[in-house]
């Protein structure tokens, strides 16, 4: 009898803060509708506290000048990739890309919330019960999370500042690299190497639409798709391109040694940027994991240093 009436008075305590205490919902005039790849959703105007959570959301959010409040851990280099490290100091972690914290997420208390549906179709519902979430179709179409980004946080100009600036660098990269690259434009292997097999990376993958946004062609011109895996030395020839960009997918031991098995094959030997040492290794977050602007502007640098141009910066 006892424990009835401490749960009745519990309940009613409860209810007495919840009247007290009531929600006040967001006015029509103070959001704004965003189209994004799982529907629309109104996300207010002013946005204050921002959680991303895969790295090109984190990595756009950085470029157009904002402070998430809310990142999750990357892929490489732990917590943090050092490019974003000054920029991301002291800013909270809420897990795995791939498995993001709900708890985290909610002690955090978003304005909204960046998800990308390729990673997050199914935990949407319950991402939108915590704050109004917007998601990008991929985590590789580094101008398409630029423009959801810059629209949902109401930074459209300074989206379009941020990407001006690229293409200026991308136009001055044409102008130098004929002068040096006569057979310009180039076709380029993105080759990253695992420890039992080797990927080519081609039109829908970060490195390569950045590539291709640069000016670069690519083999297998007919392929669509991230690229595709290659675990005998005999399709090779597949491959074949004026330079190659090796990413070596980590420091182990086994990867270095797998490179180097497939290097020392003869059909390596035969293709075209082997046989004029145009192979060239490169980093992997830049050119794998980065997955935004302030990593496709990271890859342009680094062809800058390996064909010895002046670098206009950025």
């Amino acid at each position: 009898m006892q424990v009835n009436r401490v749960k009745r008075w519990v309940l009613m305590l409860a209810m007495c803060v919840l009247v007290a205490v009531p929600v006040t919902p967001v006015m029509a005039s103070e959001t704004k509708t965003i189209i994004h790849a799982m529907g629309s959703t109104e996300v207010p105007k002013k946005v204050l506290r921002v959680v991303t959570l895969f790295q090109g959301a984190t990595d756009s959010v950085v470029a157009l000048g904002m402070t998430p409040i809310g990142v999750v851990d990357s892929w490489a280099q732990p917590p943090t990739y050092e490019y974003l490290r000054d920029a991301l100091k002291g800013v909270a972690h809420v897990g795995l890309e791939t498995q993001p914290n709900l708890e985290a997420i909610v002690a955090l208390k978003p304005d909204l919330i960046i998800g990308t549906k390729s990673r997050h179709e199914k935990i949407y519902g319950q991402l939108s019960q915590i704050a109004p979430t917007v998601m990008a179709e991929n985590v590789y179409d580094f101008k398409t999370t630029l423009d959801l980004t810059a629209q949902a946080l109401g930074k459209q100009e300074k989206g379009r500042q941020v990407w001006g600036a690229f293409q200026q660098r991308i136009t001055h990269f044409h102008h130098v690299i004929k002068k040096r690259v006569p057979n310009w434009p180039l076709t380029a292997a993105v080759l990253n190497i695992r420890a039992d097999h080797l990927r080519l990376y081609l039109n829908q993958s970060f490195s390569g639409v950045v590539l291709k946004e640069i000016g670069f062609k690519f083999p297998l011109p007919n392929e669509n798709g991230w690229g595709v895996k290659l675990k005998t030395k005999e399709a090779l020839p597949s491959v074949n391109a004026d330079v190659f960009f090796i990413i070596l997918q980590s420091d182990d031991a086994a990867v270095r040694q797998n490179y180097d098995a497939w290097r020392a094959h003869p059909l390596w030997q035969m293709l075209t940027a082997p046989k004029n040492k145009q192979v060239y290794e490169v980093d992997n977050v830049a050119w794998l994991l980065s997955g935004g602007i302030l990593g496709a502007e990271k890859i342009l640098d680094q062809l800058y240093q390996i064909y010895q141009l002046p670098n206009v910066g950025h």
